[in-house]
């Protein structure tokens, strides 16, 4: 099975539709076959049915005036898809509604609740709506903005400035020295968890630098040769994960505390045992629908950065 398949927040059936959003596609009434995909706050809105849940809604599903913020999403099979945010109140109604499924997107991703393709849909409309709950006023004079380009952009009228949303890069990283990688833990972690390390992006830093600073900082491991593997969104709020490969330079670690409860070296076959579940001390690793999970599921198949 391809990893998009089974990587969280990774696969978008979605025609983005980037030339219609210049029109105003959000005005009147919808076109025939629309559908929404509604998130309330932190948690996604899910049609029920006998065969399973699903994201898309249909417009009789959600009431009008229940509707906070459109968002343009794009066409699926030609038809639009729409982001609809609703008053978190409402989705505490609608979890005593057996039509509806109440729930958050983590547990989306893992329980696999929607048909593979809408879980990208979620992770996009969950990112931009937050994003315009945040950016009602100007960040350049204050004044107050309005939604353009059918919801991806938010304009100024006083001082004409232009505001897009905003993704921030994450790195996170696999860095091994021979048979051996780096894992480490937060306490906030499931216990016996853990994963690869990972840390943002600075301005003005390379993604290969990101990496190196990240380990050196909460490791004190150099790294030297840097190697991109995949990406994935992670709309909490709204960032890209992007995942690499890293060679160590050294072995003895400092852990910095304020980061990570605990770091440290495992074997090759150790982690293979620990991403099968049947490591002898209950060790684990984050499930499939994690980036993390494939990074290292990646080295103990072989790869190399």
């Amino acid at each position: 099975m391809p990893t998009s398949l089974v990587l969280g927040f990774g696969q978008n059936l979605l025609d983005r539709a980037g030339a219609e959003r210049e029109a105003d596609i959000l005005a009147g009434a919808p076109e025939s076959g629309t559908r929404f995909v509604a998130v309330a706050g932190e948690v996604a809105i899910l049609s029920a049915g006998p065969e399973g849940a699903t994201a898309l809604l249909s417009p009789d599903r959600i009431a009008g005036e229940d509707i906070r913020e459109r968002v343009f999403l794009g066409r699926l099979d030609g038809a639009p898809v729409i982001a609809a945010g609703l008053d978190p109140a409402r989705a505490e109604a609608l979890r005593e509604d057996p039509a509806f499924l109440v729930l958050d997107l983590r547990t989306i991703a893992t329980q696999g609740s929607v048909p593979v393709g809408e879980i990208g849909m979620l992770a996009q409309a969950k990112s931009l709506l937050l994003w315009h709950s945040r950016h009602r006023f100007c960040a350049n004079c204050g004044a107050p903005t309005a939604p353009g380009q059918a919801g991806l952009r938010r304009d100024c009228a006083a001082c004409g400035a232009q505001h897009f949303p905003r993704t921030d890069p994450v790195t996170i990283m696999l860095v091994a020295r021979g048979d051996h990688c780096l894992l480490g833990r937060q306490a906030r972690f499931v216990a016996g968890s853990y994963s690869c390390l990972a840390g943002f992006v600075s301005p003005g830093e390379t993604i290969e630098d990101a990496v190196r600073r990240e380990v050196l900082e909460e490791a004190c491991i150099a790294v030297g040769r840097v190697r991109y593997h995949l990406s994935q969104p992670w709309p909490f709020p709204s960032s890209l994960m992007i995942g690499c490969l890293g060679e160590a330079l050294g072995d003895d670690i400092t852990i910095d505390r304020d980061e990570l409860e605990d770091c440290r070296w495992f074997a090759r076959d150790e982690v293979a045992s620990m991403l099968d579940r049947r490591h002898p001390d209950g060790l684990i690793t984050p499930p499939p629908m994690a980036i993390a999970h494939h990074l290292m599921r990646a080295w103990v198949d072989g790869a190399t950065p």
